[in-house]
């Protein structure tokens, strides 16, 4: 599946037991000797008896992560597409909350990413006290940052840097990218977004994914984007966010308040897999 060019594998574990090791996950998410995908999303039974399933995320390097905004939007259409539930709204346990998608019409999703936390202890940004923002110094070269983060009530723990810049198409997403996601400033890594100011309502994203390089779109990360431009003045509540796979809806009233993302999810194909292969 696919949300805008962000695509996953997705498993079946309700059905069946996936016991996935990390270099499974990579040899999988590759592209020329695997299936190929940014990340790989697993559908298991809730823990938590009001839940209606747990979701479990793992980077294209096999790392584990908490939060993944297409990812929640293909999770809701792959387990109604399948048969696993008849609701349009669920309640899906993540390793660092819960979230509720809902399923709207034309193949469109919504998701309550959470409340923003900007607190640099729970982003984990190596700072002393919050700031709007933060000066990072790359090898000698200081650049400035907005650091936000998606965390709902419950911590989402999904970090995010976003920088403003003059021509989206210009970004050097490539160059400074992973070196932000890698700066020492971040101990558990960070997304690296990248952001152009459009409009009030319009804004041009591009996302340095940890463990999974640049992709076609980050929900969380437009997010974090559109957060940062509302705090610094240059946006309105309802923003559209271009990513280079298509565009996605986000809704922040401000501090305090849950972050809203509508936008498309997409099945490619179906198949099955021997992980004895791999």
């Amino acid at each position: 599946m696919h949300g805008l060019g962000n695509d996953f594998v997705i498993f079946d574990g309700i059905n069946q037991d996936v016991d996935l090791g990390a270099d499974q996950i990579q040899r999988i998410a590759n592209r020329h000797f695997g299936i190929g995908c940014d990340q790989v999303l697993l559908v298991e039974k809730a823990t938590d008896p009001d839940m209606d399933f747990r979701y479990r995320i793992f980077n294209a390097d096999g790392g584990e992560v908490a939060q993944c905004g297409n990812g929640a939007r293909c999770f809701m259409r792959f387990v109604h597409d399948q048969g696993l539930t008849d609701k349009n709204e669920i309640g899906v346990e993540t390793n660092s909350g819960n979230i509720f998608p809902r399923l709207l019409g034309h193949g469109l999703v919504t998701v309550n990413m959470g409340v923003p936390n900007f607190e640099p202890a729970l982003i984990p940004y190596a700072a002393t006290k919050r700031a709007a923002q933060y000066a990072l110094d790359l090898d000698g070269q200081t650049i400035q940052l907005n650091i936000t983060i998606q965390l709902n009530i419950l911590s989402l723990g999904n970090p995010h840097g976003v920088m403003q810049v003059d021509d989206i198409k210009l970004a050097p997403v490539l160059t400074l990218g992973p070196r932000i996601e890698q700066h020492s400033n971040f101990p558990e890594r960070v997304n690296a977004g990248f952001m152009q100011v459009i409009s009030r309502s319009q804004i041009a994203v591009r996302v340095f994914e940890r463990g999974s390089g640049e992709t076609q779109a980050c929900g969380s990360g437009a997010c974090a984007a559109v957060i940062t431009g509302i705090q610094n003045g240059d946006l309105d509540a309802k923003v559209s966010a271009s990513l280079t796979g298509g565009d996605l809806e986000i809704t922040w009233e401000g501090e305090g308040n849950p972050v809203w993302l509508t936008g498309p999810a997409t099945t490619v194909f179906e198949g099955t897999i021997d992980l004895s292969d791999f």
